[in-house]
């Protein structure tokens, strides 16, 4: 007879809607268009939009001679019929689209290229910017939000300004309800209860005579489905001294 029951990280290895991305929510993958080089496209912000699951708002932009709808990471200031370009010869303009390489040093951009024609996928969170810190021929530096400097070809695109959206996590939650639907847009369950506070039934850290885990919460990277908790396959442990 079997005992026990199945904890949450096998739970969420079945793979059910309860896990799932809500795809039915999302709007459009928000990515720079795909241009020729030698081309420069003048767009118009059509509309913006709140996408569940992302804190920045989306731009709809119609670009002219193009008969597909796009959709990128609005800038902060952005409105509706703004004028919008994205090619080597755009302006150096808030919401413009350009190589890194014709972007001036101490610019902030965001939605920057991690290859060159991938879209952008580096600094699209609401509320922040990166900064370009020098440009030579063989790459570009760019200070991250995190402070970190990360190389990118001259030939990746980025924006130019800041996402908007800023301020967004200062406004409190105020009641359970709030945070609830806040995860649920980003397929996260919520609340996470601590596995030493379950029962031992429930969790390989529960029960005892109080809350502990009772053993080494390090295993192994090739622990069975439901010993598999806690700092999997870690190198180290504990605080640094």
């Amino acid at each position: 007879m079997l005992t026990g029951r199945r904890i949450l990280v096998q739970r969420k290895g079945r793979g059910t809607t309860q896990w799932r991305s809500p795809s039915h929510k999302k709007i459009a993958p928000a990515r720079h268009p795909k241009w020729a080089p030698d081309k420069t496209y003048v767009g118009t912000i059509m509309n913006l939009h709140h996408e569940s699951g992302r804190g920045a708002p989306l731009a709809e932009i119609r670009y002219e001679g193009e008969s597909k709808i796009h959709h990128i990471v609005a800038p902060e200031g952005a409105q509706i019929g703004q004028s919008i370009e994205c090619g080597e010869d755009a302006a150096l303009a808030n919401g413009n689209t350009l190589l890194l390489e014709h972007i001036p040093e101490g610019t902030p951009v965001y939605n920057i290229e991690g290859s060159p024609g991938d879209g952008g996928k580096y600094v699209k969170a609401s509320g922040l910017a990166a900064t370009i810190v020098s440009i030579d021929k063989a790459k570009a530096m760019v200070r991250l939000p995190s402070g970190r400097q990360k190389a990118f070809s001259p030939r990746c695109r980025a924006t130019i300004g800041i996402v908007a959206g800023g301020g967004r996590q200062e406004k409190p939650f105020l009641k359970a309800g709030a945070v609830w639907h806040h995860t649920r847009g980003k397929a996260r369950k919520w609340p996470v209860v601590r596995g030493a506070a379950m029962n031992a039934c429930s969790h390989p850290h529960g029960g005892g005579s109080h809350q502990s885990p009772g053993r080494p919460s390090t295993v192994s990277r090739h622990a069975p489905p439901g010993r598999k908790v806690g700092n999997i396959a870690a190198r180290r442990t504990g605080r640094r001294k």
